[in-house]
Protein backbone atom coordinates (compact mmCIF):
# COMPACT_ATOMS: atom_id res chain seq x y z
CA UNK A 1 0.00 0.00 0.00
CA UNK A 2 1.40 3.34 -1.04
CA UNK A 3 1.63 5.96 1.66
CA UNK A 4 0.09 9.33 1.01
CA UNK A 5 2.54 12.17 0.35
CA UNK A 6 3.34 14.49 3.23
CA UNK A 7 1.27 17.68 3.00
CA UNK A 8 4.38 19.82 3.13
CA UNK A 9 5.77 18.09 0.08
CA UNK A 10 3.18 19.59 -2.23
CA UNK A 11 3.99 21.88 -5.15
CA UNK A 12 3.19 25.15 -3.35
CA UNK A 13 5.91 24.91 -0.67
CA UNK A 14 8.39 23.76 -3.29
CA UNK A 15 7.48 26.80 -5.34
CA UNK A 16 8.14 29.07 -2.40
CA UNK A 17 11.44 27.33 -1.76
CA UNK A 18 12.46 27.73 -5.38
CA UNK A 19 11.50 31.40 -5.29
CA UNK A 20 13.48 31.91 -2.12
CA UNK A 21 16.49 30.15 -3.61
CA UNK A 22 16.20 32.31 -6.69
CA UNK A 23 16.25 35.48 -4.59
CA UNK A 24 19.23 34.20 -2.63
CA UNK A 25 21.10 33.49 -5.86
CA UNK A 26 20.28 36.94 -7.22
CA UNK A 27 21.48 38.49 -3.96
CA UNK A 28 24.69 36.46 -4.08
CA UNK A 29 25.28 37.46 -7.69
CA UNK A 30 24.79 41.14 -6.81
CA UNK A 31 27.30 40.85 -3.96
CA UNK A 32 29.80 39.13 -6.24
CA UNK A 33 29.40 41.80 -8.93
CA UNK A 34 29.84 44.54 -6.34
CA UNK A 35 32.98 43.01 -4.85
CA UNK A 36 34.50 42.32 -8.27
CA UNK A 37 33.73 45.86 -9.40
CA UNK A 38 35.35 47.39 -6.34
CA UNK A 39 38.40 45.16 -6.66
CA UNK A 40 38.80 46.15 -10.31
CA UNK A 41 38.71 49.83 -9.31
CA UNK A 42 41.81 49.20 -7.21
CA UNK A 43 43.90 48.63 -10.34
CA UNK A 44 43.61 52.13 -11.93
CA UNK A 45 43.95 53.68 -8.47
CA UNK A 46 47.23 51.92 -7.80
CA UNK A 47 48.54 52.72 -11.29
CA UNK A 48 47.65 56.41 -10.87
CA UNK A 49 49.34 56.59 -7.49
CA UNK A 50 52.46 54.89 -8.81
CA UNK A 51 52.76 57.38 -11.68
CA UNK A 52 52.25 60.37 -9.40
CA UNK A 53 54.79 59.31 -6.80
CA UNK A 54 57.32 58.30 -9.46
CA UNK A 55 57.14 61.66 -11.22
CA UNK A 56 57.13 63.74 -8.02
CA UNK A 57 60.18 61.99 -6.61
CA UNK A 58 62.09 62.76 -9.80
CA UNK A 59 61.07 66.42 -9.62
CA UNK A 60 62.49 66.95 -6.13
CA UNK A 61 65.73 68.94 -5.94
CA UNK A 62 68.89 67.13 -4.97
CA UNK A 63 70.73 64.05 -6.15
CA UNK A 64 70.62 60.71 -4.36
CA UNK A 65 74.04 59.83 -5.78
CA UNK A 66 75.58 62.92 -4.18
CA UNK A 67 73.85 62.13 -0.86
CA UNK A 68 75.02 58.52 -0.96
CA UNK A 69 78.61 59.62 -1.59
CA UNK A 70 78.75 61.81 1.49
CA UNK A 71 77.28 65.00 0.08
CA UNK A 72 79.75 65.25 -2.78
CA UNK A 73 82.68 66.42 -0.63
CA UNK A 74 85.95 65.06 -1.97
CA UNK A 75 84.14 63.24 -4.76
CA UNK A 76 84.70 64.01 -8.42
CA UNK A 77 81.94 64.46 -10.95
CA UNK A 78 83.15 61.33 -12.74
CA UNK A 79 82.61 59.28 -9.57
CA UNK A 80 79.12 60.74 -9.16
CA UNK A 81 78.30 60.02 -12.80
CA UNK A 82 79.60 56.46 -12.48
CA UNK A 83 77.53 55.90 -9.35
CA UNK A 84 74.41 57.27 -11.04
CA UNK A 85 74.97 54.84 -13.89
CA UNK A 86 75.31 51.94 -11.45
CA UNK A 87 72.01 52.90 -9.81
CA UNK A 88 70.28 53.18 -13.18
CA UNK A 89 69.43 56.84 -12.64
CA UNK A 90 70.68 57.78 -16.11
CA UNK A 91 68.16 55.49 -17.83
CA UNK A 92 65.15 57.16 -19.48
CA UNK A 93 62.25 57.70 -17.08
CA UNK A 94 59.93 55.25 -18.89
CA UNK A 95 62.58 52.54 -18.52
CA UNK A 96 63.03 53.31 -14.82
CA UNK A 97 59.28 53.22 -14.26
CA UNK A 98 58.87 49.95 -16.16
CA UNK A 99 61.61 48.27 -14.12
CA UNK A 100 60.15 49.55 -10.87
CA UNK A 101 56.57 48.59 -11.80
CA UNK A 102 57.76 45.12 -12.78
CA UNK A 103 59.25 44.73 -9.33
CA UNK A 104 55.96 45.80 -7.76
CA UNK A 105 54.13 43.08 -9.67
CA UNK A 106 56.58 40.57 -8.20
CA UNK A 107 56.12 42.18 -4.75
CA UNK A 108 59.78 43.14 -4.87
CA UNK A 109 60.33 46.76 -3.82
CA UNK A 110 64.02 46.66 -4.73
CA UNK A 111 66.90 47.96 -2.64
CA UNK A 112 67.67 51.23 -0.93
CA UNK A 113 69.90 53.47 -3.01
CA UNK A 114 71.73 54.61 0.11
CA UNK A 115 72.24 51.43 2.12
CA UNK A 116 71.79 48.76 -0.53
CA UNK A 117 69.57 46.77 1.84
CA UNK A 118 66.39 45.05 0.70
CA UNK A 119 63.39 47.34 1.15
CA UNK A 120 61.18 44.30 1.72
CA UNK A 121 63.26 43.35 4.74
CA UNK A 122 63.23 46.91 6.09
CA UNK A 123 59.44 47.11 5.77
CA UNK A 124 59.03 43.67 7.35
CA UNK A 125 61.10 44.78 10.34
CA UNK A 126 59.45 48.19 10.73
CA UNK A 127 55.83 47.54 9.83
CA UNK A 128 54.97 45.65 13.06
CA UNK A 129 55.98 48.74 15.06
CA UNK A 130 53.67 51.06 13.16
CA UNK A 131 50.92 48.43 12.95
CA UNK A 132 50.88 47.93 16.73
CA UNK A 133 50.91 51.68 17.32
CA UNK A 134 48.15 52.34 14.78
CA UNK A 135 45.86 49.48 15.74
CA UNK A 136 46.26 50.16 19.44
CA UNK A 137 45.57 53.88 18.99
CA UNK A 138 42.51 53.40 16.78
CA UNK A 139 40.98 50.75 19.04
CA UNK A 140 41.54 52.94 22.09
CA UNK A 141 40.06 55.93 20.27
CA UNK A 142 36.91 53.96 19.44
CA UNK A 143 36.59 52.75 23.03
CA UNK A 144 36.76 56.36 24.18
CA UNK A 145 34.89 58.09 21.37
CA UNK A 146 31.81 55.94 20.83
CA UNK A 147 30.47 56.04 24.42
CA UNK A 148 31.39 59.70 24.91
CA UNK A 149 29.91 60.74 21.56
CA UNK A 150 26.65 58.88 22.24
CA UNK A 151 26.37 60.22 25.80
CA UNK A 152 27.10 63.75 24.61
CA UNK A 153 24.25 63.54 22.11
CA UNK A 154 21.79 61.92 24.53
CA UNK A 155 22.51 64.51 27.24
CA UNK A 156 22.72 67.45 24.85
CA UNK A 157 23.32 70.84 26.53
CA UNK A 158 23.61 69.26 29.97
CA UNK A 159 26.67 69.16 32.26
CA UNK A 160 27.76 65.74 30.91
CA UNK A 161 27.62 67.10 27.36
CA UNK A 162 29.72 70.14 28.27
CA UNK A 163 32.36 68.02 29.98
CA UNK A 164 32.63 65.61 27.04
CA UNK A 165 32.79 68.47 24.55
CA UNK A 166 35.57 70.11 26.57
CA UNK A 167 37.43 66.78 26.60
CA UNK A 168 37.06 66.43 22.82
CA UNK A 169 37.85 70.03 21.88
CA UNK A 170 41.03 69.88 23.96
CA UNK A 171 42.14 66.92 21.88
CA UNK A 172 41.47 68.89 18.71
CA UNK A 173 43.15 72.08 19.87
CA UNK A 174 46.34 70.83 21.54
CA UNK A 175 49.26 69.93 19.22
CA UNK A 176 49.96 66.23 19.53
CA UNK A 177 53.72 66.63 19.08
CA UNK A 178 53.85 69.21 21.89
CA UNK A 179 51.97 66.97 24.33
CA UNK A 180 54.12 63.96 23.44
CA UNK A 181 57.37 65.90 23.84
CA UNK A 182 56.20 67.49 27.08
CA UNK A 183 55.13 64.19 28.64
CA UNK A 184 58.12 62.13 27.57
CA UNK A 185 60.95 64.63 27.98
CA UNK A 186 59.74 66.72 30.92
CA UNK A 187 56.89 65.35 33.03
CA UNK A 188 57.94 61.70 33.22
CA UNK A 189 61.67 62.28 33.93
CA UNK A 190 61.04 65.09 36.41
CA UNK A 191 58.15 63.71 38.44
CA UNK A 192 58.44 59.95 37.95
CA UNK A 193 62.13 59.54 37.09
CA UNK A 194 61.18 57.28 34.19
CA UNK A 195 60.97 57.42 30.41
CA UNK A 196 59.84 54.72 27.97
CA UNK A 197 62.81 52.62 26.83
CA UNK A 198 63.86 53.39 23.24
CA UNK A 199 63.62 50.90 20.40
CA UNK A 200 61.05 48.19 19.95
CA UNK A 201 60.65 44.75 21.51
CA UNK A 202 58.23 42.40 19.81
CA UNK A 203 55.37 41.49 22.15
CA UNK A 204 55.76 37.74 21.56
CA UNK A 205 59.45 37.98 22.50
CA UNK A 206 59.40 40.39 25.46
CA UNK A 207 55.86 41.41 26.37
CA UNK A 208 56.70 43.56 29.41
CA UNK A 209 59.32 45.62 27.58
CA UNK A 210 56.94 46.03 24.65
CA UNK A 211 54.26 47.24 27.06
CA UNK A 212 56.66 49.79 28.56
CA UNK A 213 57.56 51.09 25.12
CA UNK A 214 54.09 51.24 23.59
CA UNK A 215 51.47 52.08 26.25
CA UNK A 216 52.24 55.79 26.44
CA UNK A 217 52.41 56.58 22.70
CA UNK A 218 49.26 54.49 22.13
CA UNK A 219 47.47 56.31 24.95
CA UNK A 220 48.38 59.80 23.76
CA UNK A 221 47.77 59.09 20.08
CA UNK A 222 44.52 57.27 20.85
CA UNK A 223 43.22 60.22 22.85
CA UNK A 224 43.89 62.68 20.04
CA UNK A 225 42.29 60.38 17.50
CA UNK A 226 39.25 59.92 19.75
CA UNK A 227 38.63 63.66 19.80
CA UNK A 228 37.75 63.72 16.09
CA UNK A 229 35.68 60.53 16.22
CA UNK A 230 33.78 61.66 19.32
CA UNK A 231 32.74 64.93 17.71
CA UNK A 232 31.54 63.12 14.60
CA UNK A 233 29.71 60.49 16.66
CA UNK A 234 27.92 63.24 18.58
CA UNK A 235 26.79 65.12 15.48
CA UNK A 236 25.59 62.01 13.63
CA UNK A 237 23.84 60.74 16.75
CA UNK A 238 22.01 64.04 17.13
CA UNK A 239 20.82 63.80 13.52
CA UNK A 240 19.56 60.25 14.01
CA UNK A 241 17.77 61.07 17.27
CA UNK A 242 15.68 63.64 15.39
CA UNK A 243 14.45 61.08 12.84
CA UNK A 244 10.78 60.09 12.74
CA UNK A 245 11.40 56.39 13.38
CA UNK A 246 13.19 57.25 16.64
CA UNK A 247 10.19 59.31 17.76
CA UNK A 248 7.96 56.39 16.82
CA UNK A 249 10.10 54.03 18.90
CA UNK A 250 9.78 56.36 21.89
CA UNK A 251 6.04 56.67 21.35
CA UNK A 252 5.63 52.88 21.33
CA UNK A 253 7.12 52.75 24.79
CA UNK A 254 10.42 51.06 23.96
CA UNK A 255 13.04 51.26 26.66
CA UNK A 256 15.60 54.03 26.33
CA UNK A 257 18.55 51.65 26.07
CA UNK A 258 16.92 49.72 23.22
CA UNK A 259 16.15 52.90 21.29
CA UNK A 260 19.61 54.38 21.79
CA UNK A 261 21.71 51.27 21.17
CA UNK A 262 19.68 49.14 18.75
CA UNK A 263 18.19 51.86 16.58
CA UNK A 264 19.96 55.20 16.89
CA UNK A 265 23.58 54.21 17.56
CA UNK A 266 23.62 51.53 14.88
CA UNK A 267 22.48 53.95 12.19
CA UNK A 268 24.85 56.67 13.39
CA UNK A 269 27.81 54.29 13.14
CA UNK A 270 28.35 54.42 9.36
CA UNK A 271 30.15 57.80 9.06
CA UNK A 272 32.09 57.04 12.24
CA UNK A 273 33.28 53.77 10.71
CA UNK A 274 34.41 55.58 7.57
CA UNK A 275 36.37 58.14 9.57
CA UNK A 276 37.97 55.44 11.72
CA UNK A 277 39.11 53.59 8.59
CA UNK A 278 40.64 56.77 7.16
CA UNK A 279 42.44 57.50 10.42
CA UNK A 280 43.72 53.93 10.59
CA UNK A 281 45.12 54.33 7.08
CA UNK A 282 46.86 57.55 8.11
CA UNK A 283 48.38 55.91 11.17
CA UNK A 284 49.50 52.84 9.24
CA UNK A 285 51.09 55.19 6.73
CA UNK A 286 53.43 56.14 9.53
CA UNK A 287 52.88 58.26 12.62
CA UNK A 288 56.22 59.92 12.01
CA UNK A 289 56.02 62.45 14.85
CA UNK A 290 55.06 59.88 17.47
CA UNK A 291 57.73 57.45 16.31
CA UNK A 292 60.35 60.19 16.37
CA UNK A 293 59.43 61.44 19.86
CA UNK A 294 59.37 57.97 21.40
CA UNK A 295 62.30 56.60 19.36
CA UNK A 296 60.25 53.87 17.71
CA UNK A 297 61.79 52.35 14.55
CA UNK A 298 58.59 52.39 12.50
CA UNK A 299 57.52 53.21 8.96
CA UNK A 300 57.11 56.92 9.70
CA UNK A 301 60.73 57.55 10.62
CA UNK A 302 61.83 55.32 7.77
CA UNK A 303 60.04 57.34 5.10
CA UNK A 304 61.10 60.71 6.56
CA UNK A 305 64.75 59.68 6.43
CA UNK A 306 64.27 58.38 2.89
CA UNK A 307 62.71 61.67 1.73
CA UNK A 308 65.54 63.70 3.25
CA UNK A 309 68.11 61.52 1.47
CA UNK A 310 66.22 61.32 -1.84
CA UNK A 311 66.05 57.54 -1.54
CA UNK A 312 63.51 57.07 -4.34
CA UNK A 313 62.80 53.33 -4.06
CA UNK A 314 62.09 53.52 -0.31
CA UNK A 315 59.67 56.44 -0.62
CA UNK A 316 57.93 54.88 -3.61
CA UNK A 317 57.59 51.53 -1.85
CA UNK A 318 56.06 53.01 1.29
CA UNK A 319 53.68 55.27 -0.64
CA UNK A 320 52.47 52.28 -2.64
CA UNK A 321 52.07 50.27 0.55
CA UNK A 322 50.00 53.05 2.11
CA UNK A 323 47.90 53.38 -1.05
CA UNK A 324 47.16 49.64 -1.00
CA UNK A 325 46.19 49.85 2.66
CA UNK A 326 43.82 52.73 1.94
CA UNK A 327 41.99 51.06 -0.90
CA UNK A 328 41.65 47.78 1.01
CA UNK A 329 40.33 49.59 4.08
CA UNK A 330 37.80 51.47 1.96
CA UNK A 331 36.70 48.21 0.36
CA UNK A 332 36.28 46.59 3.78
CA UNK A 333 34.26 49.56 5.06
CA UNK A 334 31.96 49.53 2.03
CA UNK A 335 31.28 45.84 2.54
CA UNK A 336 30.62 46.39 6.24
CA UNK A 337 28.01 49.03 5.41
CA UNK A 338 25.62 46.33 4.26
CA UNK A 339 26.23 44.33 7.43
CA UNK A 340 25.63 47.25 9.79
CA UNK A 341 22.68 48.74 7.89
CA UNK A 342 20.65 46.33 5.70
CA UNK A 343 19.03 49.33 4.00
CA UNK A 344 22.30 49.98 2.18
CA UNK A 345 21.95 48.53 -1.30
CA UNK A 346 24.79 47.21 -3.38
CA UNK A 347 25.04 49.14 -6.60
Amino acid sequence: MLSSPHPRAGPFPRGLAALSNGKDKERLTAVQRYVIGRVLLIVPTIIGVSLIVFVIMRMLPGDVAVAALGGGQGVSQEQIARYREQLGLDDPLPVQYAEWAGGLLRLDFGRSLLTGQSINEDITNRLPVTAELALGAILLSLVIALPTGILSAVYQDRPADYLIRLFSIAGLALPVFWIQTLVRNLLLPKYFDWIPPPGYARPWEDFLTNLEQMWLPVLILGYFQSAVISRLARSTMLDVLREDYIRTAWAKGLRGRAVIIRHAARNALLPVLTLAAVQLGVLLGGAAITESVFALPGIGRFVVDAINNRDYPVVQAIVMLVAAIYVLLNLAVDLLYGVIDPRVRLA
